[in-house]
């Protein structure tokens, strides 16, 4: 096995989406982000762990001033009960303000969709969705999208915030793994 970043982890198969399109991509929903919220008290929230390196390189991307907070849910697990719940809230009052909550990935839409209620209940002016990757095979409640870098396939993604048990969220670019490794005895050893 490779210690390098740039190589492909030997669970993966394929890389879906390279780190020079996802660097132009999220370059592209910086400015238009500036340019929709041009003179606008502008906050970027977003929901830890995963979508703190989509964050990062996007608010880099946003030539205007803006506020950064964070949230951290204990997300829904389908199959497995409960609820989503909230374990960080925000540390800032968001109300009045232009919200931009920045995920990493839209996949069932249950997480998201909680996130939006509650940061509505906060009193933000408007609450918009900018998510670097779609999975609408996955999709179980709505959500409006309002900036959106790239659909993804219905596959188990790692990469760039994405993650198995915890590991590859560091990788440059979204990889995706080998069927036998999701579903063989290996995945099962890693969570």
């Amino acid at each position: 096995m490779s210690n390098s970043l740039l190589a492909l982890p030997p669970e993966c198969d394929a890389i879906v989406v390279d780190s020079h399109t996802i660097s132009t991509r999220i370059a592209e929903l910086g400015q238009e982000i500036a340019e929709k919220y041009d003179g606008e008290q502008l906050r970027l929230i977003t929901v830890l762990r995963g979508g703190v390196f989509f964050l990062a390189d996007l608010c880099r991307a946003i030539d205007m001033p803006l506020h950064m907070d964070f949230l951290a849910v204990a997300p829904y697990l389908p199959g497995k009960g409960g609820a989503v719940r909230m374990t960080k809230d925000l540390e800032d009052d968001i109300s009045g303000t232009r919200v931009v909550l920045v995920e990493d990935v839209v996949d069932t839409g249950l997480t998201v969709n909680y996130v939006l209620s509650f940061l509505r209940s906060h009193g933000p002016a408007s609450v918009d969705v900018c998510a670097l990757f779609d999975k609408p095979a996955r999709r179980i409640a709505s959500v409006p999208i309002a900036m959106l870098g790239f659909e993804m396939p219905d596959r188990f993604l790692v990469g760039y915030g994405l993650d198995l048990a915890g590991r590859y969220r560091n990788l440059p670019f979204v990889a995706s793994l080998n069927d036998d490794f999701v579903f063989g005895d290996r995945a099962a050893r890693l969570r």
